[in-house]
């Protein structure tokens, strides 16, 4: 069958099945008013029995409360169920009398009662009113308790809980998806609790009931027998009460089991398997008990009366589980000492050592006075700014960067902290606790006293200043940020500096794999055209310049499309940059989609093509030094012009020229947007602000 048939099948079998659900609900209802024919309530009778034992076997083999969630649901559907069948068998019986055939009442009576006369009756009398005080009394009023602690306890807890799930979500302990997921679990927990807080009194109400049916058959029954049908009182008594009897005890039974399951259900909150494996675990931890029992069984045995017959084999009984708990103990004893002298047996290190010591993506080390930083007793500030850096990354660049492992590192100075890749230092700071650091922008005039310093993220020129100087370094013009901020700010720009070293082939096959789900033929394609190398290579390159990779669809479609002609990477980073010409120029133009360029004379332009040279690596520029020192000078002061005028500087060039252009900035000017004339979307207005020439 296709995947459309299977979609149309499923679809069609919910439908029915809440169709039929539907129907059933309403006939449950329409029972209370419709008479039924003895075979039809036999049947009905038959199922409602069954019913109710499959409902306590759920419960047994459920192993959380809310796995069987629509059983405050199914507590009122089964109650109303048995209501009407009583209904419809009190009609039966009032209006047949002898005559009534319910094979089911009068087997479950004969049954249950076994024997028959005035005797029979009392005794019936008195197993329905047993059933109803164990139901009425102990199981109900229990279960009833429960459920209301447990609902008001799960209320009070809610708030906490989802605290605590917001620590480890922003910790990073946890996914995103696995906190929704604990969430949601907690809502329906709660919400669970709270509906089985009402439900319980459907039982209660159901025993209740059960008595003042089975009060009004028999009192009905005897007046309808002995004044409409002219029946003696004794004739009348016989058939009624034995009739009613049979009838309360066949509808208190599924009660009974219902009741039983309600009462498991919530007495199992802190379970973590099924109420079976519960007891088999916690009643075969220690022998010694049964040791103990059996030995209590034994000298029962001895003294004079006592059934020493049944006694003794229970005893004998008792103290074989003992033999084989003790021994079972020993022999789990002995398996951990043994592991434990292994685990301190001096041994070879070759031999200890796995042959591959994995590095973190990425790790923050932090000397030991940035430890409350992180200290979840003071907030962990830090750890909630991080985890929201790692979602604004994978919207931003389209990289999901793996969790931050942050770590303390005694050979750290106090107050420094260190940023490394796969083990490599690519960043560091000092932080001042209870100071805040003031940044320069570059327009501030007022100088205000203060330790200086360099902002670590950036290189700026800043102060650090106490709490009582923070307002008079903001109207200074100074950006005033705390110690959290410093780390999250550089974290940042570590993400974007290095992205292309973030980037393993790992996650690239972990992307592929979740894009096949949606664009299977998309990837497929793009996979015979190139290696997984290959592509990971692309991205990389698109990284490099910090050119978002979340459009995967189109970057991948633009591989498939030019990785049959060519394996040059570069050509295919710059015709995936030409597919996302879209987001780059919208990424550097302004409000109105105007993009203010600076473009290059054309014989410079021509120098820079001319010098093009081919190494490992690929192709890059390689102007002689002193045309190199030319071209950046003039560089460095076409970008000033158009700083000063509150633009972004963007250089414009040919396609030829572009990644050639970008290659000879790499060292000076890393962070500068170079973009190729077929990048420029139609809809993006160019306004020529400056050429870029050499001096004379």
């Amino acid at each position: 069958m296709s995947d459309a048939g299977r979609i149309i099948a499923g679809s069609l079998f919910r439908d029915r099945t809440d169709l039929f659900i539907a129907i059933g609900v309403v006939a449950v209802v329409m029972m209370l008013i419709i008479p039924l024919p003895t075979v039809l309530l036999d049947a009905l009778m038959a199922m409602n029995l069954v019913l109710s034992l499959l409902i306590l076997l759920i419960v047994l083999y459920t192993k959380k409360a809310t796995d069987f969630s629509v059983f405050p649901t199914l507590l009122l559907v089964i109650t109303v169920f048995g209501l009407a069948l009583n209904v419809s068998s009190t009609r039966l019986i009032l209006t047949k009398g002898a005559a009534f055939d319910g094979r089911m009442i009068r087997a479950f009576s004969s049954f249950v009662v076994g024997s028959g006369g005035t005797e029979g009756l009392v005794v019936g009398f008195i197993i329905f009113i047993v059933i109803i005080a164990v139901q009425a009394v102990v199981i109900t009023k229990g279960a009833t308790r429960i459920a209301e602690v447990a609902a008001r306890f799960a209320l009070d807890a809610m708030p906490g809980k989802q605290m605590a799930i917001e620590a480890e979500y922003n910790s990073g302990a946890i996914t995103e998806e696995e906190s929704i997921i604990r969430k949601n679990d907690l809502q329906r927990e709660v919400d669970f609790y709270g509906a089985m807080d009402g439900s319980s009194k459907f039982v209660s109400g159901n025993v209740k009931v059960g008595i003042l049916i089975t009060a009004v058959n028999i009192l009905g029954g005897i007046i309808i027998g002995s004044v409409f049908h002219g029946e003696p009182i004794s004739v009348a008594v016989g058939t009624y009460v034995a009739f009613s009897i049979g009838d309360g005890l066949l509808s208190q039974f599924p009660a009974l089991l219902v009741s039983t399951a309600t009462g498991i259900i919530v007495t199992r909150s802190v379970s973590d398997g099924t109420f079976g494996e519960d007891a088999s675990s916690q009643f075969s931890r220690d022998g010694r008990i049964y040791w103990i029992g059996a030995f209590v069984l034994g000298g029962f045995a001895l003294l004079p009366g006592f059934p020493w017959y049944v006694l003794v084999p229970l005893a004998l009984a008792l103290a074989f589980l003992a033999y084989r708990l003790s021994r079972k103990k020993v022999r789990e004893e002995a398996a951990a000492n043994q592991k434990n002298l292994e685990a301190k047996k001096p041994k070879d290190e070759t031999g200890e050592m796995s042959p591959v010591v994995p590095l973190d993506p990425l790790s923050l080390e932090l000397g030991y006075g940035l430890i409350p930083l992180v200290d979840r007793d003071k907030g962990a500030e830090l750890l909630e700014r991080i985890q929201r850096i790692r979602r604004e990354s994978a919207l931003d660049l389209g990289l999901v960067i793996p969790r931050i492992r942050i770590i303390d590192n005694m050979r750290l100075e106090p107050s420094e902290y260190c940023f490394k890749i796969k083990g490599a230092d690519v960043g560091r700071g000092k932080i001042r606790m209870g100071y805040y650091l003031c940044i320069n922008p570059g327009g501030v005039t007022d100088e205000l006293p203060g330790e200086k310093t360099t902002d670590p993220a950036f290189g700026l020129p800043a102060l650090w200043v106490n709490e009582d100087k923070r307002s008079d370094a903001e109207r200074a013009g100074y950006t005033v940020v705390d110690s959290s901020s410093i780390i999250a700010t550089h974290l940042t720009e570590i993400i974007k500096r290095h992205a292309q070293e973030i980037l393993g082939r790992q996650d690239v096959q972990s992307i592929l794999d979740t894009l096949k789900k949606d664009y299977p033929a998309v990837v497929e394609e793009a996979q015979k055209s190139l290696s997984l190398g290959g592509i990971q290579k692309v991205l990389q390159g698109l990284l490099r310049e910090r050119v978002s990779i979340r459009n995967m669809v189109a970057i991948l479609e633009t591989l498939a499309d030019y990785g049959p002609v060519t394996k040059d990477i570069q050509f295919l980073i710059e015709k995936a940059r030409q597919a996302l010409g879209r987001e780059l120029c919208l990424q550097y133009a302004d409000d109105e989609r105007k993009l203010r360029v600076l473009t290059i004379e054309q014989t410079l332009e021509k120098k820079i093509i001319d010098s093009q040279v081919q190494t490992s690596s690929g192709a890059m520029s390689a102007l002689d030094p002193g045309l190199q020192r030319s071209w950046i000078k003039a560089l460095t002061r076409s970008i000033a012009v158009v700083e000063e005028r509150g633009w972004l500087p963007v250089i414009l060039c040919s396609e030829a020229a572009r990644f050639l252009v970008k290659s000879s900035l790499d060292r000076e000017l890393p962070t500068l947007a170079v973009l190729s004339v077929p990048e420029i979307a139609s809809e993006i207005t160019v306004e020529v602000v400056g050429e870029i020439k050499l001096e004379d």
